[in-house]
């Protein structure tokens, strides 16, 4: 997995950095674009231990206070956010705990290092009035795949790797109800969400135009199944259209924090049909945003 510009690299990252990185991607099990990010967050690392150091980079000399600093130059130096910070420490506590099983260290630097401390931000999401709008714009446009894919994201909370992955086969359509099945969701874990009414006719009035039936996907593009690529493009274009600002992952926000209002902040339930792995994640959504506040405030008398 080498790169253009790991030849720039100073020479003892190449011949000892480089090396072990390959060897960690190797034994993990990373989705392609998080190998990216994790190898991306180790070689950083390593380009600040050589510039900071003025040494090679050398396992034997790494220490909790190189973890520690180079936290610190992220945030206050490189002025990156608390998350970017806090992944490139678990990047680097996931790779020197595997350098440690190997025996290529007898103990981890960075377990002593402790992650920034972050006050939880509420997801983005947006109005009636906006998903109104988007969803007026696909009908008025005869749009039926955009407005089928606005509405399984709204209405089920889907990431959009899995939307693109939905086969046929995916799907229990009935007169009354309708389910999907995620197979291979975040942490390749499998779920099943209920489909409701107002997707289902999206469904519906979607596979009576799709067109080529030889292929197994639901949703597909001008050469094939559609990709992320291809959903991420079609926001795109309804964003300059409508004037509002949408991407696929801020749909789910909406259905996470619609779904909480309307059932009366059921956490447990929206972790199994968001499929997270910690209600911990869930429940940002019960977070209030500062207008929520400042109108609750407001309401006040004595």
């Amino acid at each position: 997995m080498q790169n253009s510009g790991d030849n720039a690299l100073h020479p003892s990252l190449r011949t000892v950095l480089l090396p072990l990185i390959e060897g960690f991607m190797e034994a993990t099990d990373y989705a392609a674009a998080s190998r990216r990010a994790v190898r991306s967050d180790l070689i950083k690392f390593g380009k600040w231990f050589v510039a900071a150091n003025s040494e090679a980079f050398d396992l034997s000399r790494i220490t909790t206070r190189d973890c520690a600093d180079f936290r610190d130059s992220l945030r206050r130096e490189r002025s990156q956010s608390v998350a970017t910070v806090n992944r490139n420490l678990v990047s680097l506590r996931r790779f020197f705990g595997w350098l440690k099983d190997k025996g290529h260290v007898q103990s981890s630097p960075v377990e002593g290092v402790k992650e920034l401390r972050r006050q939880e931000s509420v997801p983005k999401s947006l109005d009636r009035a906006a998903i109104r709008k988007l969803l007026r714009e696909a009908e008025a446009r005869c749009d039926v795949r955009a407005a089928c894919i606005f509405s399984m994201l709204l209405y089920c909370g889907l990431r959009v790797s899995e939307l693109v992955a939905l086969e046929e086969r995916d799907l229990e359509l009935g007169d009354r109800s309708g389910w999907l099945t995620v197979r291979n969701g975040k942490g390749n874990k499998q779920r099943r969400v209920p489909i409701p009414l107002p997707a289902r006719r999206s469904l519906e009035t979607y596979f009576q135009t799709r067109g080529d039936l030889s292929l197994p996907f639901v949703f597909l593009g001008e050469r094939g199944a559609l990709t992320t690529k291809g959903v991420r493009a079609l926001f795109s274009k309804y964003s300059a259209i409508t004037g509002v600002k949408v991407h696929p992952h801020l749909l789910r926000h909406c259905y996470g924090q619609h779904f909480l209002q309307a059932n009366e902040n059921d956490l447990v339930a929206l972790a199994a049909l968001m499929g997270h792995e910690s209600l911990d994640t869930t429940r940002r959504y019960v977070q209030r945003t500062p207008e929520q506040l400042e109108a609750a405030s407001e309401r006040m008398g004595f």
